[in-house]
């Protein structure tokens, strides 16, 4: 029997990047793997393929709406080839997860393809896809099995006509009308691709606005310019039924008056958010606890209620991030090596890939009304910069939350071109504690977007934006 300092479950961002960091550390680390390729949902059937799809979409978008207007002139029809996307796709997903396992490798790390499931505390059964079972023995665990696509008891996903995220990435055909339900990160990068690309896209949403849980003010503007690009909303709409008729899916819900209305798509989307995926390891058997919403439960160090066992990214709570499973991946590992490091939980970005892309950090402006804490706005829009002109990116703003009385930066909020990219100033800037007026008096490169951080923390200081 093989016996290894730490095993991993799951080779995600999370899973991987901890495995790396448990071999840097000296400790003799296995992976567990139940599928052929490595890299988890992010990898294979999320954050990579779907970024790779909306690149795709955007050049497509951009050759034949806004290539003329800068002096490009393209003779013939310009088509999409939605097999030539997927294809590329594909090819990025491969590259990137062969380079997951040439880490592997290179930092000696054993790697066991199939399911793990726990014996006891300390060994783990593996068991592949022939049915054959191996045992190890690991001092310590990490549990990083992710999530699977949630669910609604009234929508059988069929994978033909009602998909998840998963079917959507590989379609064969470009849908008429694709009915999405759910108004969050994963459907509204989904229903872009797909909206560039000439399908109708119509979004069901039981809140009362997109992406509930970021700041109002980006859920406004991202409603005001994805319906400007036609995508359609309905919101405060309750979705009763999902019904595939063979060539249509009809889709039955009621308004916020009660009153029954329907939807008839050719394809649908079900993205409801995503559910920890634990099945198969047998926690129960062994006694770790698990929360009535299915994570596994852990103290602040991500140590479940049995000692040498860990858990992190999607399976325990928090934000279903790759990049806090990465964070959580190296704390836990530190910890095993006798280290002291942390998370602030507050300043784990979220980001949606549309285009404008949008960006976030910290507190919202709903959230401190809730705490009491009094706050100033400093707020900028992307029009306003000479960058955004001649990229004609003119959509969007930077928001600034700071404290009214210390003037500590609180939270960051932007939606506009490259935002993903520009909020790590603001996370930065926020793990050193600093305030709108630090922020102000840093010297920003001219013409960048990052000048719109800038000029909104000389607004949340006096009102002294320069541009506006």
């Amino acid at each position: 029997m093989s016996s290894f300092d730490v095993a991993i479950i799951g080779s995600g961002p999370g899973g991987y990047v901890a495995a790396i960091r448990c071999a840097q550390l000296g400790m003799k680390t296995a992976i567990i793997e139940k599928y052929n390729t490595l890299g988890g949902t992010c990898l294979n059937v999320g954050c990579i393929p779907s970024k790779a799809l909306l690149d795709s979409s955007h050049h497509y978008e951009h050759a034949i709406k806004h290539s003329e207007s800068h002096g490009v002139e393209i003779s013939g029809t310009i088509e999409a080839n939605l097999e030539k996307m997927i294809a590329r796709k594909q090819t990025v997903v491969d590259q990137t997860c062969a380079g997951v396992k040439f880490l592997m490798d290179k930092n000696k790390i054993e790697l066991f393809t199939g399911v793990g499931s726990f014996k006891d505390a300390t060994h783990i059964n593996i068991k592949d896809s022939a049915g054959k079972v191996i045992e190890i023995e690991a001092k310590n665990t990490i549990i990083a099995t992710g999530s699977k696509p949630s669910q609604l008891p009234f929508a059988t996903v069929d994978k033909e006509r009602v998909i998840t995220s998963t079917e959507a990435l590989k379609l064969r055909e470009i849908p008429k009308h694709l009915v999405i339900i759910g108004g969050g990160v994963i459907g509204l990068e989904l229903g872009q691709v797909y909206r560039r690309l000439g399908a109708e896209v119509s979004v069901v949403e039981y809140a009362d606005r997109i992406i509930p849980t970021m700041d109002a003010s980006l859920s406004k503007e991202l409603t005001k310019v994805l319906k400007k690009q036609g995508v359609k909303f309905y919101l405060k709409h309750q979705v009763k039924n999902v019904k595939n008729t063979g060539e249509e899916v009809i889709i039955t819900a009621t308004d916020k008056k009660d009153k029954e209305v329907s939807f008839t798509g050719d394809y649908c989307l079900v993205s409801v958010g995503r559910s920890p995926y634990t099945k198969g390891l047998n926690l129960e058997g062994i006694g770790v606890q698990i929360t009535e919403k299915g994570q596994v439960e852990t103290n602040a160090y991500l140590q479940t209620n049995i000692a040498n066992i860990y858990a992190i990214g999607d399976v325990v709570k928090g934000a279903m991030l790759a990049h806090k499973a990465e964070e959580e991946g190296t704390m836990v590992a530190e910890i095993l090596a006798g280290q002291k490091p942390h998370i602030d939980y507050n300043l784990i970005p979220g980001v949606v890939y549309t285009w404008p892309e949008v960006a976030a950090v910290g507190k919202t402006e709903e959230a401190l009304k809730e705490e009491g804490v009094a706050y100033k706005v400093g707020q900028f829009p992307f029009r306003a910069l000479g960058r955004a002109r001649a990229s004609n990116d003119l959509d969007g703003f930077v928001k600034i939350l700071a404290d009214k009385e210390t003037d500590e930066v609180l939270g960051v909020h932007m939606i506009g071109a490259r935002c993903a990219d520009l909020i790590s100033e603001a996370v930065t800037a926020m793990e050193f504690r600093a305030s709108a007026e630090d922020i102000a008096r840093m010297s920003h490169a001219h013409p960048t977007f990052t000048e719109a951080i800038k000029e909104a923390a000389l607004a949340a200081t006096e009102g002294r934006a320069l541009h506006v």
